[in-house]
């Protein structure tokens, strides 16, 4: 497996194992580019892609600290950090049949190292709760995360108003997210 920086090459990949993963219209080019930028601070790209051979199987987008605004599903009052302190992980996805091989977990890593290095204290997720099996909170957890708070319907305006048609609910969305917080 190799692990680098996601570069313009990967998008049809990475949009293509969004689709798969998360199901259609969950990511766009339009959106990708602008999360790209939201995690490029101090000449460093905080968003990173796996391949395995020629084959991309993993992606990670972050955003950097102080280059995204907490929304309505935030609770800030509830971190451990400052807001301008804190980083988000916006969007993580491995091909189905290569999970459970390490490779979230060294793609986190990766963004941490590089989001440490733009100066942020901890970052923020909201976690799809009705992954297969809870898969994303329990590997969150497992990486250290914390619990703040839960947010049902998290997606459901994603689904109303996007185009985004959930995996699990088979259209609307009503999936819960786990908001939770990293310390670095």
């Amino acid at each position: 497996m190799y692990i680098r920086p996601y570069r313009s090459m990967d998008a049809k990949p990475l949009l293509e194992l969004a689709t798969v993963v998360h199901g259609e219209g969950y990511l766009d080019l339009l959106r990708l580019q602008q999360y790209i930028e939201l995690g490029c601070a101090d000449g460093l790209n905080a968003s990173f892609v796996a391949y395995q051979q020629a084959r991309l199987v993993g992606y990670r987008l972050s955003f950097s600290a102080g280059c995204w605004q907490p929304d309505s599903w935030c609770s800030p009052r509830l971190w451990p950090v400052a807001a301008e302190d804190m980083a988000y992980f916006k969007s993580v996805a491995v091909e189905p049949d290569c999970q459970g091989q390490g490779i979230g977990s060294a793609l986190l890593k990766a963004s941490v190292a590089v989001l440490q290095q733009q100066g942020a204290k901890a970052g923020l997720a909201h976690l799809w709760q009705q992954s297969p099996g809870n898969s994303a909170v329990r590997y969150f957890t497992k990486a250290g995360g914390q619990l703040i708070a839960e947010h049902p319907d998290k997606w459901l305006a994603l689904s109303l108003n996007q185009s985004y048609f959930c995996p699990v609910c088979q259209g609307e969305c009503h999936c819960s997210a786990a908001e939770m917080v990293l310390v670095f």
